[in-house]
């Protein structure tokens, strides 16, 4: 790490890596070295893609925070959907992701801003200022315990690092055989798929999510592959709020001029963080149990209400859920908060109690490890992958074997053979789920 001396004790960097994934920091600036001021911070930091920036104050705490998109004084405010601040007072950091709708910071020649809301290096001066605002929820107390005083400023440069360990010799940690052969089982399997209760014509498959993690692109995807073309029907993208404002039940057709095929994917509003917003829990019961219809749009103020006649009645198996997928961005599980873990383990208990079987998506793998972008076959060989794969099993309280990490169709042009073997495998255990629970309901 070049002349530079990090100051960083190494448990705290091991801390902070685990926030960013499989990644290595280098210094780029030190305040005590170059000076507490702006034009030094850019002169060190400028176009050198995401950085860390890590303070210390007199009272213990480590704090700052991470942007992905690089400082180069345009002037500009600028997006950025996986900026944080952090702060390191226990074994465990406190990690405060951005709200949504706010400008992550002002990318100007002053200092290092957080939300036009948290300045470093205020002024030229060795001190933090911390001026309001709701860009993100968190307190100078929280974050700082009040002490403004900085002792030292660093940034850090972070770069995805690869992993040493692929080689071609490498054992997979789960096997897959990636060939057209194997998609064109998966395909024939899927096509001639018959629920296991006759009362049953095609099971549904609910999807659920944070907002942006990929669960209309879930649908577009597999379509895509039924179609033989790229195909966008639902509608997906990466909105702050969720695309998504209705119940939409999607059946995929075997081809353009083909039969429905025997399942039906479900589409929800995304969770959000905040109370108030995003898919209500009250509405998923609903969903589970039958009782919304299609097309039906959420209303974040107060929950799906039958009318007396469907209240009334049960809903037929035909209408209830028959598996619960949960869909997880990879490049972002260690950034999940507490208040959307506390969602997911409520809806998760609701699930539990309905005795539905759950399993969970990691999209956007890709992203997430340089290895599995540069080839997807990857995904089942290096550790950073059945790492996050871990992480999510014990995050979501559900198996390992649970867990299948997936890549979307979003910018592709043409469809590809290792997507497809994936996302097949996924929707083929999703089929197999359903019939675990109409298997355990049939007799009842």
């Amino acid at each position: 790490m070049d002349s530079l001396t990090s100051r960083l004790p190494e448990e705290k960097r091991k801390q902070l890596c685990a926030l960013l994934g499989n990644v290595e920091l280098t210094l780029l600036y030190k305040a005590s070295v170059h000076g507490y001021h702006a034009s030094a911070f850019h002169q060190r930091c400028d176009r050198q893609g995401p950085t860390l920036l890590v303070a210390y104050n007199s009272s213990g705490y480590i704090f700052g925070g991470y942007t992905s998109v690089d400082y180069a004084q345009s002037g500009q405010y600028i997006a950025d959907e996986d900026i944080f601040l952090f702060s390191i007072q226990s074994k465990t950091p406190l990690c405060i992701k951005m709200n949504s709708g706010h400008h992550a910071r002002l990318d100007d020649s002053g200092v290092p801003n957080f939300g036009t809301q948290l300045y470093f290096c205020y002024n030229n001066q060795p001190v933090v200022y911390y001026q309001g605002g709701s860009a993100f929820s968190v307190t100078a107390a929280t974050l700082y315990g009040n002490d403004a005083q900085l002792t030292e400023c660093e940034v850090y440069k972070v770069k995805q690092k690869k992993d040493p360990q692929i080689s071609a010799k490498m054992k997979p940690w789960r096997k897959v055989q990636w060939t057209d052969k194997r998609r064109d089982e998966l395909m024939k399997m899927i096509r001639n798929y018959k629920p296991m209760m006759t009362s049953v014509s095609r099971v549904r498959i609910l999807m659920i999510g944070p907002v942006g993690a990929g669960k209309s692109s879930f649908f577009n995807s597999i379509n895509s592959i039924f179609m033989g073309r790229m195909t966008s029907k639902a509608m997906s993208g990466s909105a702050g709020t969720s695309l998504t404002t209705q119940f939409r039940t999607y059946p995929v057709k075997d081809g353009r001029e083909g039969k429905p095929l025997p399942f039906v994917l479900c589409d929800t509003m995304g969770l959000e963080e905040q109370s108030g917003a995003g898919l209500d829990i009250d509405d998923i019961s609903s969903i589970l149990q039958g009782h919304v219809p299609d097309r039906y749009k959420f209303n974040p103020i107060t929950s799906y209400q039958p009318d007396e006649q469907k209240a009334s009645r049960p809903a037929s198996l035909q209408e209830k859920i028959h598996c619960v997928v949960y869909v997880i961005d990879s490049t972002k599980i260690s950034l999940m908060s507490s208040k959307l873990e506390e969602k997911l383990a409520a809806i998760r208990k609701k699930v539990n109690s309905l005795g539905i079987p759950q399993m969970v998506l990691m999209t956007k793998v890709d992203e997430a490890c340089p290895e599995v972008e540069e080839d997807l076959q990857n995904v089942y060989i290096t550790s950073y992958s059945k790492t996050k794969v871990q992480e999510v099993s014990s995050r979501l309280g559900v198996p390992v074997s649970c867990v299948l990490p997936v890549k979307n169709y979003s910018q592709e042009l043409e469809l590809e053979l290792n997507c497809d073997v994936l996302l097949l495998t996924a929707l083929q255990q999703m089929l197999n789920f359903a019939d675990d629970y109409l298997d355990d309901v049939g007799p009842v």
